[in-house]
């Protein structure tokens, strides 16, 4: 098999390793296979792709997109490393409020699958780094929303204290006063 799916402490979320393959000319690596996701439980349809590049000490989020378009998101570094944070937002889940932490590099390859009903975020470890994600709703401004990145009540044990944020990011609401993901 091309890939290895492994559940996080948050089941829904979950590390995809592609298996490379690799000789005297460099590697190969399937990076999605739609057969593969569906027989591990992932049966997302992606329409949209991302690519964001951050600096050293950059962090981004929590974003999420609300319903009717809410974005299940297939996240891979493609240069240099991320702490990626998922925090579940669906209402009536046995996990609403808690946070989840995976450092993903471009060295590993691996992938972190965050389902709709999620924030996610990540702050840049190194230099910089370059993210490539798959979404499986197309962008919505109307819809866009998000949770404070220090929100004392979700308690994100980020790699450092004093990151270069965004304004848009610095104000956005506590927990508390989020609007349902879903």
């Amino acid at each position: 098999m091309s890939f290895t799916f492994h559940c996080l402490d948050i089941p829904d979320v979950v590390v995809v390793r592609p298996t490379a393959h690799t000789d005297g000319r460099g590697s190969f690596v399937e990076t999605y296979r739609r057969s593969a996701f569906v027989a591990a439980g992932i049966d997302a349809v992606f329409v949209q792709d991302n690519r964001v590049r951050s600096g050293s000490g950059v962090l981004r989020g929590l974003h999420f997109q609300r319903s009717p378009a809410a974005q299940g998101k297939l996240i891979q570094v493609l240069w240099g490393a991320v702490f990626d944070v998922a925090v579940d937002l669906r209402r009536g889940s046995p996990w609403y409020g808690r946070w989840l932490g995976h450092e993903l590099t471009a060295e590993s390859g691996e992938m972190l699958w965050v389902p709709p009903g999620f924030a996610h975020g990540y702050a840049v470890l190194g230099e910089g780094a370059d993210v490539g994600y798959k979404v499986t709703a197309e962008y919505d401004p109307s819809l866009d929303a998000g949770v404070c990145w220090d929100d004392a009540e979700l308690a994100v044990r980020w790699p450092y204290a004093n990151p270069i944020v965004s304004a848009r990011d610095r104000a956005l609401p506590p927990l508390a006063d989020c609007e349902a993901a879903e």
